[in-house]
């Protein structure tokens, strides 16, 4: 009976017939391999190495507090490294650093100027190194890659030293440049600030008396002219009344010797002059009870008393002797003299007190004009003074931060702001950074085992001959019935034995070669 062929089974995974074809195929996988892995790796060795020096240049905070002393520059760290790189990276300077260390001068075709700054740019990497914290740049690292270490050194230490002291320069002259805008600015404040004084001390000049801060002096002036212009006014009424009375009395002394004996003028004067005293003399008491001895009114109106008196004293003299005369007139030209003398005085008198009281009154619309004036000169001023207000403000404002910007340059000069420390001298590298020898060992035995299994794979696919039952059942129509075991002869035992221990021997070759050659990449590259 045929019995019929499994469907699927040469879909499932054989473990065996792989383990067969390794068997038969393990030379031509380890001739592969270990070719590709002695290609790579011997080009590791072969390849010119590349030394990388680096230096770690930490960010250093003002040794001065900023509670104290404020820095006047930008604190944008990141803007600030990527100014100083474009500065150090320019065309002059690489070229001055190649220049100085003949970097890139070998070879048979001397390198052009543009073309050494350019390999330089590639050879210099520059890290940024921050915080995990609050992700702020706390340092960085300057690297340079060349084929000889203490050349790589070199440079690094230069470059590092730029990196340094460039830092510095620009930070001083931002801090510098900062003071000097500031003091330009404060000069400017300073010539508005004159000016507004100056427009201010104009205004008070012309408007002197009418200045809002003179508003009570000049109401207590004008109150003391109303009550001068009051008791002047009064003294010029008294004057006048007076002037009524002397006009009288010597209007009485020119009439006739005959009238005037038989009227008895002497005695009617005498009444007239007594009553005038009386009169003068109540005002005396009212005017003491309000002011004091030395008030000018007070002082005239007792002079006047005094004058008043002694004409009194004459008329009474002049009266007693014409009694004793009989009646006679020689005595009468002294009083009639003495009373024209005080009406001149009194026409004097009238004509000073009404000369003062139209000064008083001149004075008097004076200070009332200035108080007239005062709101139109108060919002005028106020106007002057806001201005003069904000000038003053801006001034001391600028003045602040000039001496505060001073400060922070004198911090910056002394070197006592946020600067650049290395860490550490540049590393003089003992092992290249390219090529990665360990690297390389690793990827060749990557391509070996990818060759490897590719020619092995290659030779097993192109192969004509059966090895398996498997693939012999496969090609015949019928199943197998029986099957005629193998007959190893003791020869055919040797053979197997030989080569197995021929495989296995190869096996420990490449593998202990390759474990060497990693050994070496990992202590020697």
């Amino acid at each position: 009976m045929v019995e019929p062929i499994e469907e699927g089974a040469s879909s499932q995974f054989d473990f065996h017939r792989l383990l067969d074809i390794a068997r038969r195929r393990h030379i031509h996988f380890l001739i592969p391999l270990f070719v590709g892995w002695a290609l790579v790796w011997s080009a590791s060795w072969v390849l010119h190495p590349i030394y990388k020096s680096t230096t770690l240049i930490l960010v250093e905070e003002p040794t001065m507090p900023k509670d104290y002393v404020a820095p006047n520059i930008s604190n944008d760290l990141q803007d600030k490294l990527q100014s100083i790189t474009q500065q150090i990276l320019s065309r002059t300077r690489l070229l001055t650093v190649a220049d100085n260390l003949h970097l890139y001068e070998g070879g048979r075709r001397p390198a052009a100027p543009d073309e050494r700054v350019e390999r330089m740019k590639k050879d210099i990497k520059i890290e940024l190194v921050r915080d995990e914290r609050n992700n702020e740049i706390t340092a960085f690292r300057i690297s340079y890659l060349a084929k000889d270490p203490h050349l790589a050194q070199q440079v690094t230490q230069q470059l590092t030293d730029i990196f340094i002291h460039e830092n510095l320069r620009v930070r001083q002259m931002e801090s510098e440049g900062t003071t000097k805008f500031i003091e330009s600015q404060l000069e400017d404040a300073r010539q508005r600030l004159a000016e507004q004084e100056a427009k201010v001390r104009a205004f008070e000049s012309s408007h002197v008396g009418a200045l809002p801060t003179q508003q009570a002096s000049n109401l207590q002036i004008l109150s003391g002219l109303q009550s001068q212009l009051q008791n002047e006014q009064d003294a010029l009424n008294t004057a006048k009344q007076q002037r009524v009375y002397l006009q009288s009395l010597l209007q009485q002394s020119k009439e006739s010797p005959e009238r005037n004996s038989a009227a008895n003028p002497t005695s009617t004067e005498l009444t007239t002059v007594d009553t005038e005293l009386a009169r003068l003399r109540a005002q005396l008491a009212d005017l003491s009870s309000r002011y004091t001895d030395r008030y000018p009114d007070v002082l005239k109106l007792k002079e006047q008393i005094v004058k008043t008196e002694k004409l009194r004293n004459q008329l009474a003299a002049s009266a007693s002797g014409r009694g004793e005369s009989g009646g006679g007139y020689g005595s009468a030209t002294s009083p009639t003299a003495q009373l024209q003398s005080n009406l001149h005085a009194n026409e004097l008198e009238i004509t000073n007190r009404e000369q003062s009281v139209v000064s008083l009154k001149s004075r008097i619309g004076q200070y009332q004009g200035r108080l007239d004036e005062q709101p139109a000169t108060e919002q005028q001023l106020a106007e002057l003074t806001r201005g003069y207000d904000q000038s003053r403000a801006n001034y001391d404002d600028l003045l602040k931060k000039k001496n505060a910007s001073a400060m922070a340059t004198t911090m910056e000069q002394a070197q006592q702001g946020e600067r650049f420390t290395s860490l550490d001298p540049p590393s003089l590298p003992t092992k290249p950074d390219f090529p990665n020898r360990l690297k390389f060992c690793a990827i060749g035995l990557f391509v070996g085992i990818f060759l490897g299994a590719g020619v092995a794979g290659a030779f097993e696919f192109f192969d004509p001959r059966i090895y398996s039952e498997q693939d012999l059942k496969k090609l015949l129509p019928t199943a197998v019935i029986s099957e005629i075991p193998e007959v190893s002869t003791p020869s055919d035992l040797a053979h197997r034995t030989r080569k197995f221990r021929l495989t296995w021997a190869a096996t420990g070759a490449v593998a202990l070669i390759i474990l060497c050659g990693t050994a070496i990449s990992y202590l020697r590259g």
